[in-house]
């Protein structure tokens, strides 16, 4: 099978050019000025940007256990939806992955009906509980690409100094959703001005940073590999900054809800502006963009987070955390910060596309001849439209609901083959 894409402008080596792309079968073949061949599909993308498929390291696919929520086909099609091949799968199933049973389910599935390629993360601790290391070598024989107790966080030090020296036997990298229990408590929202206000419980910011500090000092010692999920605070961004600048092998990512949005959504008590960690001051938020654009934070994941309808549509402080991210992450960005001139889209790609790829030592990122045909062709003149009849996920649990973008994925190529169309 060749396809032949012809007068798109892409990406190549972090800047965009006029290119046409031969594939043939699940390869790139040729990247040229102009190709002239006989190909079994020609696509005219003229007035269209073509991007490497972008890499998500942070998805909740809720398969197994939880598949009223999510599951690996409705969850890999709302991803080829926005544009991603890649999705990096976190353990916190049911049951827990933190055996190779597990995570060869997970593969096998991806496998037969997944509409993207799909990563597992084991997870740190059996089950996930902060108690005991898991299996990390059967794990790592059996294709995880790093470790995580990601949405729960490993609170005894010691137990953390231990799993981090496993993961360096077996070059994986440590993912934490740092969250001081102690500290957070029972906390809804960030403790700041609009918790005062509301009276909803707060989650201070030292939560996470404290956490950030303690394994960052443990990574160090160890030589870890650390990645911090979801980083939310501006005083995380110093920890972070500090421990690069000594050569301590930390990376972060940011979520497209902690760009763009601050404490001052939750004020309307929608559960749907409810996460982990919560939404923080306005400071906080442009310390992220700032980090980005800066190369500080490296990558951006979405965090998709599926609860069904009626767990998420109750009293704010019963509803679940989290939110879905796959359909809305590049539109949402493109609108907000590449279209308003804070950062540029090259930049946005080269977070969403390949940085996350290196991170994890997946594969090397980039529109290659010789590559694997992973690409995006977007119309960044094109609007979309959120709502629960467009999106593909079987959650709805979105705070961008009925509201409209620039910039839609018109056809994503997963191995070659088009695993999203837009009508």
């Amino acid at each position: 099978m060749k396809t032949l894409i012809k007068n798109g402008t892409v990406y190549i080596d972090g800047a965009f050019c006029a290119r046409d792309i031969l594939i043939e079968d699940e390869i790139i073949s040729q990247v040229s000025d102009s190709i002239e061949a006989i190909a079994d599909v020609t696509v005219d993308a003229s007035g269209k940007h073509i991007f490497p498929g972008f890499v998500d390291l942070h998805a909740h696919l809720r398969d197994p256990g939880q598949t009223y929520k999510e599951d690996i086909v409705t969850g890999t099609r709302a991803a080829a939806k926005g544009g991603f091949t890649t999705v990096c799968a976190m353990p916190n199933t049911e049951p827990v992955i933190d055996n190779i049973a597990a995570v060869e389910y997970i593969q096998r599935r991806a496998k037969d009906l997944g509409f993207c390629k799909v990563r597992v993360i084991g997870a740190i601790t059996k089950q996930s509980e902060g108690k005991e290391i898991s299996e990390m070598a059967t794990m790592k024989s059996g294709g995880i690409i790093g470790v995580s107790d990601d949405g729960k966080c490993v609170q005894n030090a010691r137990l953390m100094l231990n799993c981090m020296k496993y993961a360096v036997n077996y070059d994986l990298p440590v993912i934490i959703h740092a969250e001081d229990y102690n500290l957070a408590g029972k906390g809804q929202i960030h403790a700041g001005r609009i918790a005062s206000k509301t009276g909803l419980s707060g989650i201070p910011a030292i939560a996470e940073e404290v956490i950030i500090a303690r394994d960052i000092m443990l990574a160090e010692s160890t030589k870890a590999r650390l990645h911090v999920a979801h980083v939310s605070t501006a005083k995380s961004l110093e920890l972070i900054r500090d421990a690069q600048n000594r050569g301590i092998q930390v990376t972060c990512e940011v979520t497209p809800h902690h760009l763009l949005l601050n404490e001052e959504a939750t004020q309307t008590f929608d559960p749907n502006t409810k996460m982990k960690p919560p939404l923080r001051s306005e400071q906080d938020r442009l310390a992220l963009v700032e980090g980005l654009k800066s190369g500080l934070i490296s990558c951006i994941a979405t965090d998709h987070a599926p609860h069904a309808d009626y767990e998420k549509e109750r009293e704010f402080d019963h509803a679940p955390f989290g939110i879905i991210g796959f359909e809305t992450a590049f539109a949402v960005l493109y609108h907000h910060l590449v279209r308003a001139g804070l950062i540029s889209l090259e930049r946005l790609i080269e977070a969403m596309a390949i940085a996350p790829a290196n991170i994890m030592k997946l594969y090397q990122p980039g529109i290659i001849e010789g590559n694997k045909a992973d690409l995006v062709i977007a119309d960044l003149d094109a609007k979309i439209l959120v709502n629960v009849d467009t999106l593909l996920s079987k959650s709805k649990n979105t705070p961008w609901l009925n509201q409209v973008f620039m910039g839609k994925i018109v056809t994503t190529y997963c191995d070659g083959d088009v695993t999203w169309k837009a009508d």
